[in-house]
């Protein structure tokens, strides 16, 4: 019921930016908080950041300092935005959605996955 688009990702040198959008549409009633997973390969799936609908945040501590998560519920849509983008941040990234948070998760809807390359 809840559809998630992704985009923003690409190809950026080390210490460089990129901003990750998610714009969700259908039941936004059902959904609370709403973030990014990212995988790759080789690697296990981590959570890298993710915001309640109160605005509440959660960071993985290897991209706590450099990545900010903010939502736009006028729009529909989670932000996050990456900056000091390092090698081992490369990945794709799939936006999700949640009933409730990552607290006691029960994620309703996944995006696409937008890949993030940073060279070194």
């Amino acid at each position: 019921q809840v559809q998630l688009v992704e985009s923003g990702g690409g190809l950026v040198q080390a210490g460089g930016s990129l901003r990750l959008s998610c714009a969700a549409s259908g039941s936004i009633s059902s959904m609370n908080a709403m973030g990014w997973y990212r995988q790759a390969p080789g690697k296990q799936r981590e959570l890298v950041a993710a915001i309640t609908g109160g605005g509440i945040t959660n960071y993985a501590d290897s991209v706590k300092g450099r990545f900010t998560i903010s939502r736009d519920n006028t729009k529909n849509t989670v932000y996050l935005q990456m900056i000091s983008l390092k090698p081992e941040d490369t990945a794709v990234y799939y936006c999700y959605a949640d009933r409730y948070s990552w607290i006691s998760s029960d994620i309703i809807s996944w995006g696409q996955g937008t890949q993030v390359t940073v060279s070194s």
